[in-house]
């Protein structure tokens, strides 16, 4: 078997101790459970321990076997995506953690929409701050994101994509002890989203 250059070996090792440390240092400790293992690295988007790359290969295969009212086509995704909504959407990539203005990022009213089709997803109500590095929701509009599982990396996580189109959006956790009605954290690239000042969803009745 041919093994990974020296280092590149040396680069994950120093990015597993490095993230490792910030996840302990974001998460309050009143919530930290290092008795689990591997706690804190299940507690982020693992794919960003390895550069923020793409990780295409397990969750595409899951995603191909849904149906999604929006089926365009790679290329056509690609005409409409600049290069990192594609690789995060369509590729289910990974940014790094507090590069996207919405984790900061908080309003009294309006909806984050999915970057690829405009479907709403989260009302401004269901943001918190976890100290997490990427936007965080205790809940989303009832029907607009799919939950399904994820293997990938050697773990059991909960992977959240758009319903209407299929976009990768994240991964949820539960059960963190977060002081919000779901105990839930929807983990999602800020890359994922757009946001809009007006609600959408009061604008058709849907709710």
């Amino acid at each position: 078997m041919r093994l990974p250059p020296y280092a590149t070996l040396l680069r994950v090792s120093y990015t597993l101790t490095t993230f490792s440390g910030v996840a302990r240092a974001t998460i309050p400790a009143s919530r930290q459970n290092p008795a689990r293992p591997g706690y804190y690295l299940q507690a982020m988007p693992f794919s960003s321990l390895f550069g923020f790359g793409s990780n295409n290969n397990n969750n595409n295969n899951n995603n191909n076997k849904m149906s999604f009212p929006d089926q365009r086509t790679p290329d056509e995704w690609r005409a409409v995506l600049n290069k990192d909504q594609f690789r995060i959407l369509r590729e289910k990539g990974t940014e790094p953690p507090g590069s996207h203005k919405f984790d900061k990022f908080f309003s009294e009213s309006g909806v984050y929409t999915c970057a690829g089709c405009n479907a709403p997803l989260y009302k401004a109500n269901h943001k918190f701050k976890s100290g997490c590095g990427w936007p965080a929701y205790f809940d989303s509009i009832p029907g607009a994101v799919t939950r399904h599982e994820d293997r990938t990396w050697g773990m059991t996580r909960t992977e959240i994509v758009c319903s209407n189109c299929g976009g990768h959006l994240g991964h949820v956790f539960k059960g963190e002890g977060y002081p919000t009605p779901t105990d839930e954290r929807h983990c999602v690239n800020g890359v994922s989203l757009n946001f809009s000042p007006d609600d959408p969803v009061k604008k058709d009745g849907s709710a």
